[in-house]
């Protein structure tokens, strides 16, 4: 499981011309499955995402979680988190895990994160085309993979 944190002001998931999920201040999270992804995989990154220090304390120091700011969150499946660039110049997604797997990953991921948050999270819909629009903030990027837990 591969996911692309961004620290952000604001953002947003359209589809259709419909925002699905808009938050301020938060965390946007692109989510990629492989089918090796396992619910350990699930606990491990929901627990490093809440309690992962992204955030500015009074002095300005990134000391702060998600949890310690009341911030929300946006997750949105992207399966092109998965591309292989190794070979050629077009990316190769046979890694990603297909729908049948993906799906339930995806959900179990977002009910985890939601018990760990005691809140609700924003989501994208699965294998839609939408529209992602974010304010980073710093910026903040981190890339984390539980297949290499650095």
């Amino acid at each position: 499981m591969r996911a692309v944190l961004q620290r952000v002001l604001k953002a947003n998931v359209t589809i259709d011309g419909i925002v699905n999920a808009a938050i301020d201040n938060g965390i946007l999270i692109l989510l990629g499955i492989v089918n090796e992804d396992n619910q350990e995989d699930i606990k491990w990154l929901c627990r490093k995402i809440a309690n992962l220090r992204i955030f500015n304390d009074a002095d300005g120091v990134m000391n702060r979680s998600i949890l310690e700011v009341n911030g929300k969150v946006i997750v949105v499946s992207q399966f092109t988190l998965q591309a292989s660039t190794k070979k050629g110049n077009r990316p190769s997604y046979i890694k990603a895990a297909k729908p049948d797997v993906a799906v339930p990953l995806y959900e179990m991921f977002i009910a985890e994160l939601e018990d760990k948050l005691s809140k609700k999270v924003g989501t994208g819909v699965f294998g839609a085309d939408m529209q992602v629009e974010l304010v980073n903030d710093g910026p903040v990027t981190i890339i984390i993979d539980t297949k290499n837990r650095e």
